[in-house]
């Protein structure tokens, strides 16, 4: 029962001051005056004053409640270094243990640090207010942090966490561990595909010194530079950006002895390559209707830089004029296929013909080109399967198929069943019925002995796109010359963009578009896993973590030539996938994780603000042993924390149940009071 007095006034604050001040201006002329019964007047005036005032005894019944104390537990990748994870279960259950005989004592307890796959680091604290979100300041007691000290998301003051009442650590592992990281120092997030960028980094040693560790450099999953250095020393290395997306770039250190972990032995850089304006040749043979189709394609790519000839003499019109007579710029041939013939990432031949423009030495580069990682592209008319055709030229070593005449007929193109799991024509727009949703086409050039299966075919199932390989090179062959009616939107059109698009950026070497590939991808909180194959059938993968785990996945059939699986994400850092032949690797979330950047147990981090708080840090395993300290309910105290104890704050808040209220001047009470007072006034004055 807790007992007082309340005041519920008659009349206006305002007005109750006022009295008080005329009572006390003549309380003091009356004592100045030594007027008679001045005591018993200004007691009178008092105790009217204070029935306008309209006091009340008041007896309130509460309910004491329960002071709260949080436990949260590490639950972060680096508690499952060593034994952690065993000591923390031991010093979680001991702690629970001691609580819950603290009478008056309610114990809350949270997992905090569980890697999801975005969280960079071991957030403790945001755990913690979450936990006591829905507790009233003056009800917390305290909070204990089962961890290893580190910790990413410390207050950077007492009053920043939010209560004011100790906060304790409890920290696993051992004193004297030992571990070795690179640091990555400096690195460049972009880079010029075919220029160099420098990366520098540093080898860091914790629990040793005078160390000597050999250095491995990788760029994608290929050793690229080795090096010994020892601890503490900042070395660099160039590394070429050999293609556009991530170029992941791998520096390892080899373990230490008695190390804790080699998880961060490795530290992993991603350089986005970006393909500096790409050179495309287009050669035109005369001037028609689908040469405006390519030219508009290629225009319309930000990232292409086009130089385009067109031959405006046709054969039938030669009359021996010099080539240099009939043209405003001459042809530089020599220039362009011999001297820098290497600048063009994709030569295109549209509806070309031989008409002594360029000599057959030039067609020989042109193959030597190929076969040496250039790329070219036929886009083929009657002028292919003519006596003046390229095919009757040296490139013809680079060349699919060997024509043999031409069919004027309509037809629709088709995917062939390669060309259903080849990624260039896999999934094209109105592919999937029959007829296919785009218009006819009216031309096609028949051949034989081709190299290699068509992925699209024309009237009578006859090839009309091939994509083939020849050396490291890469060479397309269409076979139509009206690619143009899709473009011109003729009986609805067709997917052109798409297709033209794709054949170029293949033909190109885009990795997104190879026959043979291994992804990974990262799909909300899932690793997918994307095998691209023309076979049918592909082998399980084997998925790395960033801490070493393995997990052998059996991929499942999608769409045509992919295969695909997926696991949780939950992991950050760098993650890896083989078949055995193909290896892919990914990085999930930041390059290089706060979680395992440093290992080593500590209790210096966190030291500083549980002392401001009243509370301490702690080590809890001696030897093998686990040992806490007592655990003691405090009152009053500003710090809580000695020699082989922690204290609690206990609090004395409470509830009221209900409120009894007597008002002292109601009814005959409150009158008899006042009529007494003015009544010995009266016999006062009397005397």
């Amino acid at each position: 029962m807790n007992y007082g007095i309340a005041f519920t006034p008659l009349v206006p604050s305002l007005v109750l001051w006022l009295a008080l001040g005329a009572i006390v201006f003549i309380a003091g002329i009356l004592l100045l005056a030594r007027a008679r019964g001045a005591a018993v007047r200004v007691a009178a005036l008092a105790l009217f004053l204070l029935a306008l005032a309209n006091p009340s005894f008041t007896r309130e019944e509460r309910d004491p409640l329960t002071s709260v104390a949080a436990v949260v537990v590490d639950k972060s990748p680096s508690q499952n270094f060593g034994n952690r994870t065993s000591e923390a279960a031991q010093a979680q259950e001991a702690l629970l243990d001691t609580l819950k005989k603290i009478k008056g004592l309610e114990v809350r307890v949270v997992d905090a640090g569980q890697a999801d796959g975005e969280t960079d680091g071991t957030k403790l604290f945001g755990a913690l207010a979450s936990a006591l979100s829905d507790v009233p300041v003056d009800r917390v007691a305290g909070a204990f942090l089962i961890t290893d000290g580190r910790v990413h998301d410390i207050p950077a003051s007492a009053a920043a966490v939010g209560f004011q009442a100790p906060v304790h650590a409890l920290i696993t592992g051992q004193k004297d561990e030992r571990d070795r990281r690179i640091a990555v120092t400096a690195a460049p997030r972009f880079g010029i595909v075919g220029q160099t960028q420098t990366i520098t980094y540093r080898l860091d040693d914790q629990g040793v010194s005078g160390e000597r560790a050999k250095v491995t450099i990788r760029r994608d999953g290929e050793v690229i530079g080795e090096r010994t250095m020892g601890s503490g020393q900042t070395a660099s290395v160039d590394v070429d950006i050999k293609h556009a997306g991530p170029n992941i770039v791998e520096i390892e250190a080899s373990p230490l002895e008695k190390e804790l972990t080699p998880v961060n032995n490795r530290a992993v850089v991603a350089i986005d390559g970006v393909r500096d304006r790409l050179r495309v040749l287009l050669v035109s043979g005369e001037p028609h209707s689908g040469e405006r189709t390519w030219r508009n394609l290629l225009k319309s790519d930000a990232s292409v830089d086009l130089v385009h000839f067109t031959i405006l003499r046709p054969p039938e019109k030669q009359d021996g004029t010099p080539i240099n007579e009939l043209s405003l710029i001459a042809f530089p041939t020599r220039e362009l296929f011999q001297q820098r013939i290497n600048d063009f990432q994709l030569i295109i031949f549209d509806r070309y013909a031989r008409q002594g423009v360029l000599p057959l030495p030039y067609f020989d580069n042109m193959a030597r080109y190929v076969r040496a990682g250039g790329a070219v592209l036929v886009s083929a008319g009657p002028d292919y399967a003519s006596n003046t055709s390229i095919w009757r030229t040296p490139l013809d070593s680079v060349l699919p198929a060997e024509p043999v005449g031409v069919t004027e007929k309509p037809f629709y193109a088709h995917l062939s069943d390669v060309g259903k799991r080849h990624p260039v024509t896999r999934g094209l727009e109105g592919a999937a019925f029959e007829p296919p949703h785009w218009s006819r086409f009216f031309r096609t050039v028949d051949t034989r002995n081709a190299v290699n299966p068509p992925v699209m075919t024309g009237a009578d199932g006859k090839p009309l796109l091939f994509l083939s390989r020849f050396g490291e090179g890469r060479v397309a062959l269409l076979l139509t010359d009206h690619i143009w009616l899709w473009a011109r939107g003729y009986e609805g059109g067709g997917p052109h963009l798409d297709l033209l698009r794709r054949m170029s950026h293949w033909l190109m070497k885009q990795p997104d578009l190879d026959e043979e590939a291994l992804r990974l991808q990262v799909q909300g909180h899932d690793l997918v896993v994307v095998r691209q194959t023309m076979a049918d059938s592909v082998q399980p993968v084997t998925v790395t973590s960033p801490s070493g785990v393995t997990h052998d996945l059996t991929l499942n059939a999608g769409e045509p030539g992919e295969w695909r699986a997926s696991l949780p994400a939950n992991e950050l850092g760098l993650w890896q996938a083989t078949d055995g032949t193909l290896k892919a690797l990914i990085n999930v979330g930041p390059t290089n994780p706060k979680e395992f950047s440093e290992v080593t147990s500590t209790a210096d981090t966190l030291k500083p603000l549980t002392q401001a708080t009243g509370g301490n840090a702690v080590r809890v395993v001696d030897g093998s042993r686990v040992e806490l300290p007592r655990i003691v309910p405090v009152r009053s105290s500003t710090v809580f924390h000695g020699d082989g104890w922690m204290g609690v704050r206990m609090r004395d808040a409470s509830v009221v149940k209900g409120v009894g209220v007597l008002p002292i001047f109601a009814g005959l009470i409150g009158l008899l009071l006042l009529l007494g007072a003015f009544a010995a006034t009266w016999v006062r004055e009397g005397r």
